[in-house]
């Protein structure tokens, strides 16, 4: 199949454009590189030997989007999007601009060419408030930052969609917290500026970038006192969108289907494997609760495994490993 991909420079986007090709698709994406590396296109050009065309473009150029689409595609992918947590709080503007507003213009555009099927990154931030893990599809949607909020947004916006127009067919993945990196060490995450995410922040220490981990609570009501996530290895998740693509027939209309492992790791969990797979120290303080953060979260992933026939196959071990390889292959991420 034709496939486009949004976000193809990201983190999540290059390695799901390398598995597509490997797979066999035809693969053409677009990125505005506002917190992404054209280096990782090339990368996985090289990782594969097959041609990705690529395309600087932004989701708010709403006539590059219709010209782009009208050149025919079977389905899109869709991982554009701004994901900072913090700068969300900051600017919730922007991020309803570029995620919601760039969305509704993709999904336009997608309308126009009579292109209608799309699997869209979604996440479990559209939970909110943990209820009762682990969490599955039903459980009540209210997101807690404005980054979140857009998933919400964007998730309504392809709800409507679906029921107002017959034949669209959208998968809503939601998933849990993408770590690790391609096993080759050539593709990986690349963050820009100071991580806002737990792994890139440990293997930043780990390998000298950092002088030590924070660590937000230890007071939690679980194992160990810091908080518990559903950690899916980056490869796991990019195969999940792959049987999604494969299964859309089965989707009628849009659907939304948890990706995790369905097992949670702590912060000091994750420290102690990353200590393991580099082989080093990683020094960590402790510091006070962040506001809104959830002790626990981890997914029930029958779903996945019932409608898409995916299982998450890579355990927290290797998720460090390949994460380390990565980072100490590429110190300064792409930028080397």
């Amino acid at each position: 199949m034709k496939i486009l991909v949004t976000g193809v420079a990201g983190y999540i986007g290059s390695h799901a454009a390398l598995e597509l090709l490997n797979a066999g698709h035809e693969v053409h994406g677009f990125d505005n590189l506002s917190n992404s590396s054209e280096e990782a296109v090339r990368r996985v050009r090289e990782l594969t030997g097959k041609p990705l065309r690529f395309e600087k473009l932004d989701l708010l150029d709403a006539p590059g989007l219709g010209r782009l689409l009208k050149e025919g595609f079977d389905a899109v992918m869709h991982f554009a999007g701004l994901k900072a947590v913090g700068e969300s709080v900051e600017k919730p503007e922007l991020y309803k601009r570029n995620n919601v507003d760039g969305s509704a213009n993709l999904l336009a555009a997608m309308e126009a060419a009579a292109c209608r099927r799309l699997v869209f990154s979604s996440s479990c931030t559209v939970y909110g408030e943990v209820k009762k893990n682990p969490v599955d599809e039903n459980h009540p949607r209210g997101a807690v930052n404005p980054y979140g909020q857009t998933k919400l947004d964007v998730e309504n916006l392809c709800l409507d969609l679906a029921r107002r127009r017959p034949g669209w067919r959208i998968a809503l993945l939601r998933y849990f917290n993408p770590v690790g990196a391609h096993e080759s060490g050539r593709i990986g995450e690349d963050p820009r500026g100071v991580p806002n995410n737990l792994m890139p922040f440990v293997m930043q220490t780990a390998v000298g970038r950092r002088d030590k981990v924070r660590v937000f609570g230890n007071d939690y009501p679980t194992p160990d006192g810091t908080g518990v996530r559903d950690y899916i290895h980056v490869v796991d998740l990019a195969l999940g969108h792959l049987a999604a693509l494969d299964r859309l027939d089965a989707f009628a209309g849009a659907q939304a289907v948890n990706l995790g492992t369905g097992r949670g790791a702590s912060v000091l969990e994750v420290i102690a494997a990353a200590a393991r797979a580099s082989g080093r120290p990683i020094p960590y303080e402790i510091l006070p609760r962040r506001p809104g953060d959830s002790a626990a979260i981890w997914a029930e992933p029958t779903l996945a495994r019932e409608k898409l026939g995916w299982r998450a196959e890579r355990g927290l071990d290797r998720m460090c490993a390949d994460h380390w390889r990565w980072q100490k292959n590429n110190p300064d991420g792409y930028g080397v």
